[in-house]
């Protein structure tokens, strides 16, 4: 079987940092043209955000700890496919704001074939969203959606704390996000980006996301609850910004000591 290839862009010969270079030179992307830059435990799976939720499975012959969040495990692992890798926390392109995508370009094999690929990689990952940037690519798009079946895998009890319904697949180009209200809730999140492991983030719980959809159509979505939280997590990728750095202090753990109390002056989960 072939190993995944990592889309991870390669920047050209030059003398400048690789700071400046992620952004200002042309980029040479994997199966990809070249793009110029203008301007499991008991049969279940693991789930990451690219959100994730509270819930455990505890294997009755195992101590290890299965999660379920943005990304649900959907059952039996799926046969693999030859997609880009998920760009992990320290690789530039995450730490870096992406560019706007032309309406021009919207239409291209190229960023078709892009957003073909996000939605492939986010689904077998498994996970509730995906930007362009966590698979080497600093352009300003965003996948996600919720199902049923993801769901299913926490509680009704987390599911009502959280507001989390389902949500049909959404592709956003150039999103530009603002908050409704300035209520706050507090929720773990992980992220494919930084593997194994939790922490707390405050988000609003309403939001509204404007940009175009994947046929260069203006699309706005007045979100709220989970697929709020899901909308501000992804939309922080384009800024160049992981939910480490937003994180609550004294909350960062791993996903097997995601149930452990947390410390004595920690807030507590939940709306504020």
């Amino acid at each position: 079987m072939e190993c995944l290839q990592r889309f991870t862009h390669r920047l050209l010969p030059t003398t400048t940092t690789v700071a400046q270079n992620c952004f200002k030179n042309t980029f040479q992307f994997r199966n990809y043209p070249l793009i110029p830059l203008s301007n499991q435990t008991a049969g279940k799976p693991i789930f990451s955000l690219d959100l994730i939720t509270t819930r455990s499975y505890r294997s009755p012959s195992s101590s290890s700890v299965a999660r379920a969040g943005w990304l649900l495990g959907l059952g039996e692992k799926k046969k693999k496919q030859s997609l880009p890798d998920i760009v992990k926390a320290g690789d530039p392109v995450l730490h870096e704001p992406a560019r706007d995508v032309s309406p021009e370009e919207i239409g291209s094999e190229r960023i078709q074939k892009i957003v073909d690929d996000m939605v492939k990689v986010m689904r077998s990952a498994p996970g509730v969203g995906l930007a362009a940037p966590q698979i080497g690519i600093p352009l300003k798009i965003i996948v996600l959606e919720d199902t049923k079946e993801y769901i299913s895998y926490a509680t009704k009890e987390e599911t009502k704390a959280q507001d989390r319904r389902p949500f049909d697949l959404l592709v956003f180009f150039n999103p530009k996000l603002k908050n409704k209200s300035n209520k706050t809730a507090l929720f773990f999140e992980g992220c494919l980006s930084v593997d194994g492991f939790r922490a707390m983030v405050e988000r609003y719980l309403e939001v509204e996301v404007a940009g175009l959809d994947r046929d260069g159509q203006p699309i706005k979505v007045d979100a709220s609850g989970w697929q709020a939280r899901i909308l501000q997590h992804e939309c922080d990728h384009l800024d160049g910004t992981l939910y480490v750095d937003k994180m609550t202090p004294r909350t960062f753990r791993t996903v097997e000591n995601l149930d452990l109390p947390l410390a004595a002056e920690c807030p507590k989960l939940g709306v504020r």
